[in-house]
């Protein structure tokens, strides 16, 4: 009798690693289903429908005192994406010539996103900030070197622990020269990477997109929460702010 209760206390412990085993399995298989999901571009067949309503967009902006919805007249804008935006914001209103900046979704198909549709990866946007700035006191270039030395751009579709395609790297320009710069920047860039052990810089240049504004407690989020979240770390490579064009 003692014999077959040891038999059978071992089975049960056997069963049950088994059973562990099986649902750890399982678990990861569910998780890595979900990662590939946010991890891969929707195609916009099946992005979200969004809504007609757009953001509601209150108050004025907590560094700079300006609305953040007014027309800036003879100022220029530039949209970018390099992860979480809250760290991303910080960086340029701290940036001499930038006059407002706004964190808000872009480069994708929804329209009217919330911050929640976007975290699903079934939007297309990216977390972008809206910079704008005086053409007179700063240069699409000096604003470019913050952007790259900012963040790690070889990520594809995360940065640091935040994983998603919303947080992916990009450069959304308003002009043609804007353009030629984000260009000539991320070649020389990349050159700088690549002798440091860096891999391929992953960051979407693109025209820009309709910017739709995050909701209101995103704006200036590490203004508002100076002890907040941020997981914005550069890779220590510097970037000229001469890219070698006219």
């Amino acid at each position: 009798h003692d014999a077959m209760k040891r038999v059978r206390a071992s089975l049960t412990r056997l069963i049950l690693i088994l059973l562990s085993v099986f649902l750890a399995l399982k678990a990861m298989e569910f998780l890595s289903k979900m990662l590939g999901k946010k991890t891969e571009m929707v195609e916009e067949k099946d992005a979200l429908a969004g809504r007609g309503t757009k953001m509601a967009v209150s108050g004025s902006h907590s560094i700079f005192k300006n609305k953040l919805d007014q027309e800036f007249k003879g100022m220029e804008m530039l949209q970018v994406g390099m992860g979480c935006f809250w760290g991303a914001e910080k960086k340029f209103w701290t940036v001499d010539g930038v006059v407002s900046t706004a964190v808000g979704y872009s480069g994708g198909y929804t329209p009217n996103p919330s911050y929640e549709e976007v975290c699903s990866g079934m939007t297309g946007h990216n977390e972008v900030v809206r910079v704008v700035f005086d053409p007179t006191k700063t240069s699409v270039s000096s604003l470019l070197k913050v952007f790259w030395e900012s963040h790690n751009p070889t990520q594809g579709n995360r940065q640091g622990n935040d994983v998603g395609s919303q947080y992916r790297s990009a450069i959304y320009y308003y002009s043609e020269e804007q353009k030629e710069q984000a260009v000539a920047s991320k070649k020389m860039y990349q050159e700088r990477l690549t002798a440091k052990g860096y891999g391929k810089i992953t960051t979407e240049i693109l025209p820009s997109k309709t910017f739709y504004f995050a909701e209101d407690y995103h704006q200036q989020y590490l203004k508002k929460n100076p002890r907040g979240y941020c997981g914005l770390g550069g890779t220590g490579v510097s970037c000229p702010v001469s890219f070698g064009i006219s």
